[in-house]
């Protein structure tokens, strides 16, 4: 598998429900292999200028990189955040089994 081939996508929800419902959609769409939702968990960001403080599910989403820009349109669609956060980090490496599988599946 080469380097940087494989991404993990995260992405900050404002519920767990909203959080599964977007897994799913990815799911479904074949755009990640795997998608663990975390949470709760206490986020404090600068929002317009102001101190915020929200309880928030993380996604984690195992993907192939080229999936990233429909996985943000996707995200962007049924999120309810104004800016919704997607960030995407490459994995460099791992368990060749499990990039492959994420391969397979995306």
């Amino acid at each position: 598998m080469p380097a940087g081939e494989i991404t993990m996508v995260k992405v900050m929800c404002a519920s767990k429900a909203e959080a599964l419902k977007i897994a799913g959609a990815l799911l479904e769409a074949e755009l990640v292999a795997c998608a663990n939702v975390v949470g709760p968990a206490d986020s404090v960001f600068r929002w317009q200028g102001k101190v915020e403080t929200e309880t928030e599910f993380m996604m984690l989403l195992k993907t192939r990189s080229r999936n990233i820009p429909r996985i943000i349109s996707t995200v962007t669609q049924l999120h309810s955040y104004e800016l919704p956060e997607v960030s995407a980090i490459p994995i460099t490496g791992g368990s060749e089994r499990f990039l492959s599988w994420v391969a397979e599946e995306t």
